[in-house]
C-alpha cells in the first residue's frame, strides 16, 4: 500500500497524504488532482477501490450452478465472449455443495459494484427455493438477465430454449418409431423447465406412473432410468444430457442395449455426446443465440434502455444419433 501510494504521489507530482485522500473519498482535493490521482492508477496498472470505479469496473456476474455438466462452460464461453465485444469483463460465479451460494455471491457481486448479472440455472428456477436475494437484486435496481424458466413472481427479463417444444420434439420422435411405452426423467419437482416438460408429457397420453424425478447428475438419471426399465419401458425422454448417460448405463446394467432394447433421449446436446456409446439423440439448445441475447438485453438495461420483463422463448432442435431406433 505504501509503494503505491508513492508510486502514484511521483507519478502526478503531488504528496502521498493527497493520494491517500483520493483513494479513502476524503475532500479537500481539486477535481483535477483527483482525476489525475485515478489515471495514474489505471496507467501503473492498480486497480481502483471499488467505490471509485464508476463505468470503469465494467464487471457482469455470470452465475452458474456448476461446471461439470459441459452445457454451462459453452454457455459461459458464448456469454463472456459477447461481454468481452461489448467491453464488459465477467465474473464468474459457480456454486458448489458446502461453498459459496447464489445468495452470498450476490453479495460480493454488489459489494464490487457489478454492472449486471447473468443467471443461468439458478435458484429462480426451482419453485421451491428462496428467492430473497433476488429480490434484493431488483431494490437495487441492477441490470439482470435470467437464462432459461423461472418462477413467475420475478420480475426479470428472460432468455429461454422453448421446453414444450422440446419435450414435444422429444415424445414425437419416439412415437414416430412405434414405441408406446415412454418414460420421463425429469429433474426435481419444483424445477420450471422440468414442469413446462411434464406438462406435455401428461397431456399427449403419458403415463404419470412412468415419469421419474431426480437430481441433475449421472448417478440420478442412473438410479431414475433403472426404474423406469423395471416398468418395461422402451423409451426414455431425459431432462438433461447427463441424466440420459445415466439412462443409458442403467439399461446396460439390466441386461439390456441401447437402442435394440431402449430409446433413449436427452437435453442440451453439451459437448462430446457425438462421442458417446452410442453417439445421444438429444435435443439442441440454441446457447450462441441465447447467450448473445441474453447480453443483448442486459447491455440494453445499463444503458439505461426500457427492456420490458417478458420470455425470449427460441426454439430447440432435435439432433438424431444412434441412441433411438425403432421400437
Amino acid at each position: 500500500m505504501t509503494r503505491r501510494l508513492a508510486e502514484v504521489a511521483k507519478k502526478v507530482g503531488v504528496s502521498e497524504a493527497t493520494v491517500s485522500r483520493v483513494l479513502n473519498g476524503k475532500p479537500g482535493v481539486s477535481d483535477a488532482t483527483r482525476e489525475a490521482v485515478l489515471t495514474a492508477l489505471d496507467v501503473l496498472g492498480y486497480e481502483r477501490p471499488s467505490q471509485l470505479r464508476g463505468d470503469r469496473a465494467r464487471l457482469v456476474g455470470l452465475v452458474l450452478p456448476e461446471l461439470q455438466n459441459p452445457i454451462f462452460p459453452a454457455f459461459a464461453e458464448v456469454v463472456g465472449g459477447a461481454l468481452a465485444q461489448q467491453g464488459f469483463t465477467p465474473v464468474l460465479c459457480t456454486r458448489t455443495v458446502g461453498g459459496v451460494t447464489e445468495a452470498e455471491y450476490v453479495d460480493l457481486l454488489l459489494q464490487q459494484q457489478v454492472s449486471g448479472v447473468v443467471f443461468a440455472g439458478g435458484l429462480y428456477a426451482q419453485a421451491d427455493a428462496a428467492h430473497g436475494h433476488y429480490e434484493l437484486i431488483l431494490e437495487r435496481k441492477l441490470p439482470t438477465v435470467l437464462v432459461n424458466a423461472a418462477v413467475e413472481h420475478l420480475g426479470f427479463p428472460q432468455v429461454s430454449c422453448d421446453d414444450t417444444v422440446a419435450a414435444e420434439m422429444s415424445l414425437a420422435h419416439l412415437r414416430a418409431l412405434g414405441h408406446e411405452r415412454i418414460g420421463m426423467v425429469l429433474g426435481p419437482a419444483d424445477h420450471m423447465p422440468s414442469r413446462r416438460k411434464l406438462a406435455v408429457f401428461l397431456s399427449s397420453g403419458g403415463d404419470p406412473e412412468l415419469v421419474e424425478q431426480t437430481m441433475f447428475s449421472l448417478e440420478g438419471g442412473h438410479a431414475a432410468a433403472a426404474r423406469l426399465v423395471r416398468r418395461d419401458v422402451t423409451g426414455i425422454v431425459c431432462a438433461s444430457d447427463l441424466l440420459a448417460l445415466g439412462a443409458v448405463r442403467a439399461a446396460r446394467r439390466a441386461g439390456l442395449s441401447v437402442p435394440e432394447h431402449v430409446s433413449v433421449i436427452g437435453y442440451d446436446d453439451s459437448a462430446l455426446m457425438n462421442c458417446t456409446d452410442p453417439p445421444l439423440t438429444t435435443v439442441r439448445q440454441p446457447i450462441d443465440a441465447m447467450g448473445r441475447a441474453a447480453v443483448d438485453l442486459l447491455v440494453a438495461q445499463i444503458g439505461k434502455a426500457a427492456v420490458p420483463a417478458d420470455e425470449l422463448l427460441f426454439e430447440p432442435e432435435l439432433v438424431v444419433r444412434s441412441s433411438t431406433a425403432r421400437a
